[in-house]
C-alpha cells in the first residue's frame, strides 16, 4: 500500500482465492485505517485506528465477535463484544502499557461524538488492543497521549501504511522486524462478490519457526548469520477481520477461529508468552442503537457454503502477516536492539 513493496512483488503468491483491488483490509467498504508514528531514538512505538464504517458506530453498530487464540494479552472490550455481538467504537491498537491511556482517549473521543453517552442512554464500550513493543522501544516511558489516539483516528483512510507504522512501529515478529499488515480475498457467491480482510498487528514468533509457502527461511537465516535461536515464542498478534458478507455472531466467530491456519502456516505454535486475539465484524448486519421495534431483521450466511470463507481468512491472515514483515525496514531501537528486515533475506527463497 502506497507505494510499498508487498510480498507479492518479490512473487511469493500465498493461498488460492484472489485479493481485492487494494489486498487490504480496506477493500471491505467503509473499513478505513489510520495511524501515528513515534519514532525518535528510544521511542519506537504509535498507535493505529481500525474505523469499520464512515458513520456513527455509537448508533449505527456493526454485529462482531471476538476469538481468543491464547489469552496471555491485554485486550479491552472483549467482554462485551461476547455479550452482545456488538462493536460500537473504533478499534485502537497500541502498545500493552499505553491501553489504558488510549482507552481513556477513545472514550474522550466517543463523549465528543455522542452528546447523549452517559446522560440519556448507557455508557460505551471502547475496544483497545495491544502487544509488547518493548524490545524496541522505551515501553516504561508511555509516550502515546491522547491527542495521538484522536489523530490517527483523523487520519483513517483506505490506504494507508504498512510495517513499521503506527502502533507497529517497534514490533517484531519472528525474530525479525515486525509491525502493520494487511491483505483480503474475494469470494463470488450468488453471483455477487464478497469481500474478507484482515488487518494485523504481529508482535511473535521464533526466527527459526519463520516459514513461507513452506519453505523453513527463518532457519536459513539461522544457519546464514551463524546464531542458534534460543528465543521462545512471546510477544503477541493481533488480528482484525473485516467482511460484508452478512453473518450473525456467532458465525463471525466461526471464521475467526481459521485465523490460526494463517498463523500457523507462517511457523507459529502460539507458545505461553504470546497472546493471540482476533476482533471480527461485519458491516453488512447493522444495530440501531436507538431502535424501537421489538425484533429486528438481520441477514445471516448460508453454513453449507462457509467453506470458501473458511479458506479466505486463513490465506488472509497469512499473508498479512507476510506482509508485516516484508513491509518493515531494519530499525534499530533502545539500548542499541535491532531488529533486522524480511527484506534481507528474503532473495533465500527467491
Amino acid at each position: 500500500m502506497k507505494g510499498q513493496k508487498r510480498i507479492r512483488d518479490y512473487c511469493v503468491i500465498i493461498g488460492e482465492l484472489k485479493p481485492g483491488e487494494k489486498n487490504a483490509i480496506t477493500d471491505v467498504k467503509g473499513v478505513k485505517v489510520g495511524h501515528v508514528t513515534l519514532n525518535n531514538g528510544s521511542v519506537k512505538t504509535g498507535v493505529t485506528a481500525i474505523l469499520p464504517h464512515e458513520g456513527n458506530l455509537f448508533r449505527d453498530k456493526v454485529i462482531a465477535s471476538s476469538h481468543v487464540i491464547n489469552g496471555f494479552g491485554k485486550t479491552i472490550g472483549t467482554i462485551q463484544i461476547e455479550e452482545l455481538g456488538t462493536i460500537e467504537t473504533p478499534i485502537i491498537l497500541t502498545n500493552t502499557l499505553s491501553v489504558g491511556l488510549a482507552t481513556d482517549a477513545l472514550i474522550e473521543y466517543m463523549l465528543k461524538e455522542n452528546e447523549d453517552i452517559g446522560f440519556t442512554t448507557g455508557t460505551v464500550n471502547p475496544v483497545v488492543c495491544e502487544c509488547n513493543d518493548g524490545y524496541l522501544n522505551d515501553i516504561r516511558g508511555r509516550y502515546v497521549k491522547k491527542e495521538h489516539v484522536f489523530e490517527a483516528i483523523q487520519n483513517a483512510d483506505v490506504e494507508f501504511e504498512e510495517g513499521a507504522v503506527g502502533a507497529g512501529t517497534g514490533m517484531s515478529c519472528y525474530g525479525l522486524k515486525g509491525g502493520i499488515g494487511s491483505s483480503s480475498r474475494q469470494i463470488e457467491l450468488d453471483n455477487k462478490i464478497y469481500t474478507v480482510g484482515i488487518l494485523v498487528l504481529s508482535n511473535f514468533g521464533r526466527k527459526e519457526d519463520l516459514t513461507i509457502n513452506g519453505i523453513r527461511i527463518g532457519k536459513m537465516i539461522s544457519e546464514k548469520n551463524k546464531v542458534k535461536c534460543n528465543e521462545s515464542d512471546k510477544g503477541s498478534i493481533i488480528v482484525i477481520l473485516a467482511t460484508d458478507i452478512p453473518m450473525t455472531s456467532r458465525q463471525l466467530k466461526r471464521i475467526s477461529r481459521r485465523a490460526v491456519i494463517g498463523l500457523n502456516r507462517t511457523g507459529s505454535y502460539m507458545g505461553n508468552g504470546s497472546g493471540e486475539i482476533v476482533i471480527s465484524f461485519t458491516t453488512s448486519n447493522r444495530i440501531n442503537h436507538y431502535e424501537k421495534e421489538a425484533t429486528t431483521d438481520i441477514k445471516m450466511f448460508n453454513e453449507n457454503k462457509i467453506d470458501v470463507v473458511f479458506r479466505a481468512v486463513a490465506e488472509a491472515t497469512e499473508e498479512a502477516i507476510l506482509n508485516s514483515l516484508i513491509c518493515a525496514d531494519t530499525t534499530e531501537g533502545r539500548d542499541g536492539h535491532i531488529r533486522y528486515s524480511l527484506k534481507e533475506y528474503i532473495s533465500l527463497i527467491l
